[in-house]
């Protein structure tokens, strides 16, 4: 007699008529204002005329070179500050006054082929002292520096009245101090020291070889800005006349 084999308890199990079937839970629809968010990224446009009116107004009235960060903020969202700029400058080249790259922005320059004869009229600021543009060119060369450094470039001492002049025009920061005994602080160049040379960053600086004109005598320190030649450079670099800004014109 052969044995049976045990039937499967579910094969009896009924279903259970209050169940319900399990429903399939929709995603939830995109919210509609993520949709409209989606679709309103501003499209860039080309510079209009209020936009160029608007930065040429701005670059006038500001005393430090303007930036395109800081043109934005008064341009529509949708306008590209740096074409703004660019299309600007465009307009002012070849004119008397043109638009120039300085210290990071731009800003209105009197054009360097004029300056010759604007000499005759205009009054040239004073320039700084021999031994303020030679520390200025020390301190511009190798950056960031000490005074006890400086004074071992020269290879002469340096006068608290010299770093106030660079100061008072604002030409030079301190930068911290230096890690070492006594902490000295250390010195480096300002935006308006980029400005004033012309300079759109301190790669534009002459390189420190092509100062040369001959080689270093064996006197002078391996390590130094020749004394003569950097100062020189920076000077003709301020050739040009300076810009005239709205508070200059009206006193």
């Amino acid at each position: 007699m052969s044995e049976s084999l045990p039937e499967n308890p579910a094969q009896h199990l009924e279903a259970d008529p209050t169940e319900h079937p399990v429903e399939q839970v929709a995603e939830p629809a995109a919210a509609p204002d993520a949709e409209l968010a989606l679709n309103e990224t501003p499209i860039i446009v080309p510079p209009d005329e209020d936009a160029l009116r608007l930065a040429e107004a701005l670059v006038f009235a500001s005393a430090n070179p303007v930036t395109p960060r800081a043109l934005s903020q008064v341009l529509a969202e949708n306008m590209d500050a740096a074409a703004v700029l660019a299309a600007l400058r465009t307009r002012y080249e070849g004119r008397g006054v043109e638009l120039v790259e300085v210290g990071g922005g731009v800003q209105f320059r009197t054009a360097a082929d004029l300056a010759p004869r604007l000499r005759k009229v205009v009054e040239v600021p004073r320039r700084l002292p021999r031994v303020a543009m030679e520390t200025l060119a020390i301190i511009a060369y190798h950056q960031p520096v000490t005074r006890p450094e400086i004074e071992e470039i020269r290879g002469a001492s340096l006068s608290q009245q010299t770093l106030d002049a660079l100061l008072e025009a604002e030409l030079i920061a301190p930068k911290g101090r230096k890690e070492a005994p006594g902490r000295p602080t250390l010195w480096a160049t300002t935006p308006g020291f980029l400005a004033q040379f012309g300079l759109k960053d301190l790669r534009e600086m002459p390189r420190r070889e092509d100062l040369l004109v001959e080689p270093l005598a064996p006197r002078e320190p391996v390590q130094g800005t020749p004394a003569d030649a950097a100062p020189q450079a920076l000077a003709d670099a301020n050739e040009a006349v300076p810009p005239a800004t709205p508070a200059e014109q009206a006193g």
